[in-house]
């Protein structure tokens, strides 16, 4: 928890009788990784970390260099609420990874975000993240047979997963990440719930122990939660939606009550920075085969490169000012998807910005009309461009971005590339279900 110490988690252990801690940490896809260690091991690992061996998590070390150090960051502590305390207490710490001299690993996703942020701060910036983590319950995880009929903001009977939502509430509360929306989303048995915004690095840490919460709760009451970003066909997908900010202490470095959309020319320059860029990181944020079958045209997915205020059809979108609420002026990236890294995610993003204010980007006029029903005349006399439309595509833009290769650094940068392009000819050469249904009898 926010301002816990060595020596305050060393007590919470021993009043509330915790018999394990599990330390987590992340692979470069966003996969959650953890071991346990019992509370006589605790003061050790703060001192000098844990030992492992990284050669088996994906993107980190070869066999030759497979010694890895987990060291707890004890801000992060806290007690997880599925647990059974009858027996025992287990909490939780997320994990920086150090090389055994000590020194930042540089294949650890959390390291680059650090890395990333240090930038920002370096300039004076804070970057707060406020994610909006769509999902769906199914009966089971063999297939997408729905709980429920409903549809966005439905209540009760048709919305029977209320007490699923309510359960992960209170648990994520309990481990003191806040919520401040939750509802049923557009698609049959299709949820959201919004965490409150913050700094991007607690952020990144509540996601994952966000995806986590959900997964457990929905099993406890004998359901099945998936952050697959398209699991059914002809249906919404699972975004990621990601409001963000830069502060100057406590000042908004977004906003400009002079502006006519009250934004700042720091404001302006981060989100042309984001516009410029997104090509190249999306397949950073939106980085499996199925990633892509979510960023099309319709279904409320943001695939045309552009800003609006209330258009929800442009990729960025900058929520309209209220007065007296200048606290809260913020962009909106829609393409993401809840399946990523966060780590990752939120430092390309931040890179892209700050990119664009380095440079001083020029942010064209907002397009409010629908993108969706434009013709490709009228794509191209706005200058609208799309997202690559494939994995494939995504990453070989990637592959030649000096700004996702620089926020990243050359290891993770590398590993990540080297396994999308693997799985991408793993899709590619892959014969389905619909190939044989449409040609065999044919042809």
């Amino acid at each position: 928890m926010a301002g816990m110490t060595k020596e305050s988690v060393l007590k919470a252990v021993k009043d509330n009788n915790v018999k394990f801690i599990r330390l987590w940490f992340t692979d470069i896809l966003g996969v959650l990784k953890s071991f346990a260690i019992t509370p006589k091991e605790l003061e050790g690992a703060f001192d000098e970390g844990m030992g492992f061996d990284g050669s088996s998590i994906q993107g980190f070390c070869r066999i030759d260099e497979s010694d890895m150090v987990a060291k707890p960051d004890p801000s992060t502590f806290t007690i997880l609420p599925w647990r059974p305390a009858e027996t025992g207490a287990v909490a939780r710490m997320f994990c920086d990874v150090l090389n055994p001299d000590g020194t930042p690993y540089e294949g650890d996703p959390r390291y680059v975000l650090k890395r990333q942020l240090k930038k920002a701060a370096d300039l004076g910036y804070t970057m707060y993240v406020g994610p909006e983590l769509e999902f769906f319950y199914f009966k089971n995880s063999n297939g997408t047979e729905y709980l429920d009929r409903g549809g966005y903001f439905d209540l009760t009977p048709l919305d029977v997963a209320s007490d699923l939502r309510r359960d992960t509430i209170l648990a994520l509360e309990k481990m003191g990440i806040m919520v401040e929306y939750s509802h049923h989303e557009v698609a049959p048995s299709q949820h959201e719930i919004d965490l409150r915004f913050s700094d991007a690095l607690s952020m990144a840490d509540a996601a994952m122990t966000y995806r986590l919460t959900v997964k457990e709760i929905a099993m406890k009451h004998g359901v099945y939660a998936t952050f697959m970003p398209k699991p059914v066909f002809g249906q919404n997908g699972s975004g990621m939606h990601t409001h963000q900010s830069l502060f100057k202490g406590k000042k908004n470095a977004f906003f400009d009550a002079k502006d006519q959309y009250c934004l700042s020319e720091s404001g302006k320059s981060y989100i042309a920075g984001l516009l410029k860029h997104a090509p190249e990181f999306c397949s950073i944020i939106a980085q499996w085969v199925n990633s892509y079958k979510r960023l099309v045209p319709g279904y409320e997915a943001p695939v045309y490169v552009a800003w609006a205020r209330r258009n929800r059809s442009a990729l960025v979108r900058v929520p309209m000012y209220k007065p007296g609420k200048e606290m809260a002026t913020r962009c909106e990236l829609r393409c993401p998807d809840p399946a990523c890294n966060p780590y990752l995610s939120f430092a390309v993003m931040l890179a892209a910005g700050l990119k664009g204010m380095q440079e001083k980007y020029v942010l064209a006029d907002p397009v409010e009309e629908d993108i969706f029903e434009m013709t490709p005349k009228e794509l191209k006399k706005h200058k609208i461009n799309a997202l690559p439309g494939s994995l494939g595509e995504a990453v070989e833009l990637t592959a030649k971005s000096a700004v996702v290769k620089e926020c990243l650094g050359d290891h993770v940068f590398e590993q990540f590339i080297e396994n999308k392009r693997i799985e991408w000819d793993q899709f590619r050469i892959h014969v389905s279900q619909w190939e044989m249904d449409r040609y065999l009898s044919i042809l």
